[in-house]
This record gives C-alpha cells, sequence and structure tokens, in this order.
C-alpha cells in the first residue's frame, strides 16, 4: 500500500527543515525527502543568522534534522523525480518508493554555476565568494578583486568596497564601453579601480589565492576574488505540476502569495526555491510561512468537510 502522509517537504536545506519543524509540533504526519545538496554547502560557515552567526552549514542541518526526529518527522535521502495531483499528490522517488501527500512544500532551491575561469570553482566557498554579507567581515580589508561577467557586477564591486578600500573591478567579458556614466561616477566615488582585459586564471600558492593573471600575462596580487555565479533555479516539480513562473534577472521563480503558496493549490515554495536572494535565515522564515499556513489549510479543510457530512 502506498504510504499517507499529511505533508511531504521536498528538500532538506533550511527551508525544508523549519517547515518540517513546525508540521511536526502541530502534529501532522509529514516526510521530508532530502538529496543532500545544500546550495551553501561549499562555505565552512554561516553567517547574520541570529544566535548561529558562524556556525558550520552541515552542523546546522545536523542540529536541524535532530529537532524534526522528536516530533516524528521521518527524513528519507531520495530525489523527487516525479509528481502527479489528483485528490492528493503522488510523489515518487529515485528509489522506487511513492508515497501520496495532501500538501507539498517544494524547496528545492537553486544551483549556482561559476564563471568559467580555471580556479574559481575549485575555490569557491572559500577564498572566491559571492555574498559579501556572507562573509564580507571574515576577510575584512584585504585586496579585493571582483570579476565582471556582466554590467550588472559594478553593484557587486561597489557593495563589496563596504569591506575594503583596496578593490579591483576586473572587467573580463564585458567591454567598459556597456559601463554607464553613473557606474562610472559611483567606480570612482568608490575608488575602485576598473581593470579591462580578460581573466585567464586565478593565482594559487600554498592552497591560498594570491592573484588573478589576466590572458595578457599580467597579474594582480588579491588574495579575494567575488564573482557572480548564474543561479539556476530548481522548478521542475513545480513546472510539472503547473505553478506559475515569473521572469526576474535571475532566472524563473514561481509565483507566490505571503505564505509561499503556488498558483497550484495545495502546493507552497519556499527558501531559494522562490529567490535567489533568499539567505539562510529567510529561509527558514519562509519555511515556517508555509508551514503555519498549511496547519490552518488543513485544519479548515478538515472542518468543513466534517459540517458537510
Amino acid at each position: 500500500m502506498t504510504e499517507k502522509y499529511a505533508v511531504v517537504v521536498v528538500g532538506g536545506g533550511a527551508a525544508g527543515l523549519s517547515a518540517a519543524l513546525v508540521l511536526g509540533r502541530a502534529r501532522h504526519r509529514t516526510l521530508v525527502v532530502d538529496a543532500g545538496e545544500p546550495r551553501n554547502a561549499p562555505a565552512a560557515h554561516m553567517q547574520g543568522y541570529l544566535s548561529r552567526d558562524g556556525m558550520p552549514p552541515a552542523e546546522f542541518l545536523a542540529a536541524g534534522r535532530e529537532e524534526i526526529a522528536r516530533y516524528g518527522v521521518e527524513l528519507v535521502r531520495d530525489r523527487v523525480v516525479d509528481v502527479e495531483r489528483g485528490e492528493d499528490f503522488a510523489v515518487v522517488l529515485a528509489g522506487g518508493r511513492t508515497v501520496r501527500a495532501r500538501r507539498l512544500v517544494v524547496a528545492t532551491g537553486l544551483k549556482d554555476e561559476l564563471p568559467a575561469v580555471p580556479g574559481v570553482a575549485e575555490r569557491f566557498g572559500r577564498d572566491v565568494l559571492h555574498c559579501p554579507f556572507c562573509h564580507g567581515w571574515e576577510v575584512r580589508d584585504q585586496p579585493f578583486g571582483v570579476l565582471a561577467t556582466s554590467p550588472a557586477s559594478v553593484h557587486q564591486a561597489l557593495m563589496v568596497s563596504q569591506w575594503s578600500k583596496d578593490v579591483r573591478l576586473f572587467l573580463h567579458t564585458v567591454d567598459e564601453a556597456e559601463l554607464s556614466d553613473e557606474d562610472l561616477r559611483r567606480l570612482a566615488a568608490a575608488r575602485v579601480d576598473v581593470v579591462p582585459g580578460e581573466v585567464a586564471e586565478l593565482v594559487v600558492e600554498d592552497d591560498r589565492l594570491t592573484g588573478v593573471r589576466l590572458a595578457d600575462g599580467s597579474a594582480h596580487a588579491r588574495s579575494v576574488l567575488f564573482a557572480a555565479p548564474r543561479p539556476v533555479p530548481q522548478t521542475g516539480l513545480l513546472e510539472r505540476l503547473g505553478a506559475e513562473l515569473h521572469e526576474t534577472p535571475f532566472g524563473a521563480y514561481p509565483v507566490v502569495d505571503a505564505t509561499g503558496l503556488t498558483t497550484v493549490q495545495g502546493v507552497w515554495a519556499a527558501g531559494n526555491a522562490i529567490g535567489f536572494a533568499e539567505q539562510v535565515v529567510h529561509a527558514a522564515s519562509g519555511g515556517y510561512r508555509a508551514a503555519s499556513a498549511i496547519v490552518g489549510d488543513l485544519l479548515m479543510t478538515d472542518l468543513d468537510a466534517a459540517v458537510q457530512v
């Protein structure tokens, strides 16, 4: 017989675990399906989460898994490969198991595609970074580089100048003519040096970044490089269900209300599944909001059904 749950949560990161915690405490039978691929896995620590500042991401997730287990929430290491909507949802796992759920929380996050510069992927999360709010304090006052992959990289260079006054914007694949007069004025005001030319590789010595080498052979001493990955939203399940998406400069994400409810009745989304800029603290909050809405939704559905009997 197919197992039945009140809620299946797809994704076991901060959003999914937070939702599961609320659902478990509300006495709903809940299953979390986690593929074990958190977005922040390359980072040694997470910052800006009150009471958890500096905590390693893996430790944070382990604590979350322990907490949901106290309330009878089940967690399986697997991947959802298909979902069908009928009176409820049939959720098919890669391992061959199919379960049914009255409601779904999709917290599948996104993947970061990094610029194809030798050394960037290998050092991402160490001294190649993308978020100054996540890592700026730890690398403050060091010589920064910013790898431009679009004119929007100007914004990143301006932002990181809050944490260091030695910033160089490597234009890489961006033509200087693509920068607006306002961009150039702001870069000058922030004392950000603009360096034309394509970046060929990173210079690494004794397992640490020491510089950026351009295609013309010139090298610039830098100990930190900020690079903007291309976010790839993991919206496959939502698209199968017919959820409406909206285009943003950072990819297509589901249309949701204030609780994370998508345009598909019974399906909520949370965390990086709804936006590029959801930090861990935002994701946890989004999972909580989605779960509390689901608790109310299930209760009212059951009460209305009882009244009609």
